[in-house]
């Protein structure tokens, strides 16, 4: 009999549930205002966090609630680059001296590549 019943259907593809004697989350609407004017609302449920902004629907800018509740970013410190923890540990003028040892390995390897490929077509 079951398979009769799901004969020529598409499995997963419907659901056979339907919403009688089912309570939905209780809901809260948000409204927030873009940079450029765009008004519009997003709903949560009422347990969610809701955020203080938001990418606006209109124009992808950021949104902020109409209400000004919530709580405001964080202040975060700055991400640190590789080169400012390199300018923590060592001056300019180290640096500076660095660099010319480097480039100068770099030159003196280079100086023998070229002196092999010089040997080599000289061999042929």
């Amino acid at each position: 009999m079951a398979e009769r019943a799901l004969r020529g259907t598409r499995l997963g593809a419907t659901s056979y549930e339907n919403d009688r004697n089912t309570d939905l989350a209780p809901r809260q609407e948000v409204t927030y205002d873009c940079t450029r004017g765009h008004k519009f609302s997003v709903t949560f449920a009422t347990e969610a966090e809701v955020p203080v902004e938001w990418e606006c629907r209109f124009c992808g800018d950021r949104a902020r609630r109409r209400d000004g509740e919530g709580e405001e970013p964080k202040n975060v410190k700055p991400v640190r680059t590789h080169w400012d923890m390199l300018l923590e540990r060592r001056s300019m003028e180290d640096l500076e001296e660095v660099l010319a040892e480097r480039l100068e390995v770099l030159r003196a390897r280079r100086r023998e590549e070229a002196a092999k490929v010089e040997e080599l077509a000289d061999q042929q």
